[in-house]
């Protein structure tokens, strides 16, 4: 499996032209905004979302000045939900340091989020983007439904594997399918490749999430998670889903007891990863996720071969092998 360096690597100059385009993008005169704002931006992640922006633009054209509008709003809107979710969720770190609401508070992480998207916003509406608004404004749209009816599932403890499918792909998959059309729509107008890249970017956020889920269960430190996490959060995902349809009701009760508790002994949490583990939970969430990998790669088989067309095989591959 390659790594992400040498996945960025036929769009090497166009990520370091994509950062300095968008450190321009802000312009605040609010002091505690500016130091808010480079203490995210300092801490940035693997920028995957904007390289997958610019791989799926270079893949079907020239990389342009658009290209760049739309990894500058994909980037703004992905950190922007991030902040949000902190408070939501009431966490106190994001990748292994305090999150915003914890340094400050929620009603300044909620108020930074929104200027994080209002500036995203902005940038499309300057340079007459007005398709790429659309694409990022339906996915905010998504991402917030989705939310919603987690958070509803969650407080009612029914969520099914349709459930589950629904909402990753309302959160995670809107958000990736956004960057793989936004970056199609900067250098084409041809609708069927759009949709084509639009579907594959859905597919490849729907495995990326499930990969999310499975690590919760696998217990690797460098996922900036503790292990059995989700558990601890009440949160039903994929691997314990299939493990409680395929169990008997007592366990099935006894299980569902011990997640809805708000305080859990790391030794329950424990015993809900055994049961995940003794029950192919792991197993069927690989099977779904591979199913979608497969699906996300065969977008590309049109594709004459190219470095570009490679790098998007292997963002794929490393989307379901990471493991982080």
């Amino acid at each position: 499996m390659s790594s992400l360096s040498e996945i960025k690597k036929p769009v090497e100059k166009e990520m370091i032209l994509f950062e300095e385009y968008f450190n321009r993008s802000f312009k605040s005169d609010v002091p505690l905004l500016k130091i808010i704002l480079n203490y995210i931006f300092r801490r940035k992640g693997k920028q995957m979302r904007p390289l997958l922006v610019l791989l799926s633009a270079k893949l079907n054209g020239e990389v342009n000045e658009a290209t760049y509008v739309a990894a500058t709003l994909i980037e703004l809107l992905h950190t922007a939900s991030l902040v949000h979710d902190d408070v939501v969720d009431d966490a106190r770190e994001r990748r292994g340091a305090l999150s915003i609401n914890a340094l400050w508070n929620s009603k300044i992480a909620v108020l930074t989020g929104d200027y994080m998207l209002a500036t995203g916003l902005l940038v499309s509406v300057e340079k007459k983007r007005y398709e790429m608004l659309e694409i990022v404004s339906e996915a905010v749209r998504s991402m917030s439904q989705g939310e919603l009816l987690q958070l509803q599932k969650a407080r009612k403890m029914n969520i099914q594997e349709a459930d589950y499918f629904k909402i990753i792909r309302s959160k995670t998959a809107a958000l990736i399918a956004a960057c793989t059309a936004c970056g199609a729509i900067s250098v084409t107008d041809n609708p069927e490749i759009i949709a084509s890249m639009k579907q594959m970017g859905e597919e490849i956020g729907i495995a990326f999430q499930i990969k999310d889920d499975i690590l919760d269960y696998e217990g690797n430190s460098l996922t900036g998670k503790l292990k059995g996490n989700d558990i601890k959060e009440r949160k039903i995902t994929l691997p314990l889903i299939y493990a409680l349809e395929n169990s008997s009701f007592l366990t099935r009760r006894k299980i569902l007891h011990i997640v809805r508790k708000r305080n859990k002994t790391n030794e329950e949490t424990g015993q809900v990863i055994k049961f995940v583990q003794e029950n192919r939970g792991i197993e069927y969430a690989l099977e779904k996720m591979n199913h979608y990998r497969d699906r996300a790669l065969a977008h590309l088989q049109s594709y004459p071969p190219s470095d570009v067309r490679n790098s998007l095989r292997e963002f794929v591959r490393y989307t379901v092998s990471r493991e982080s």
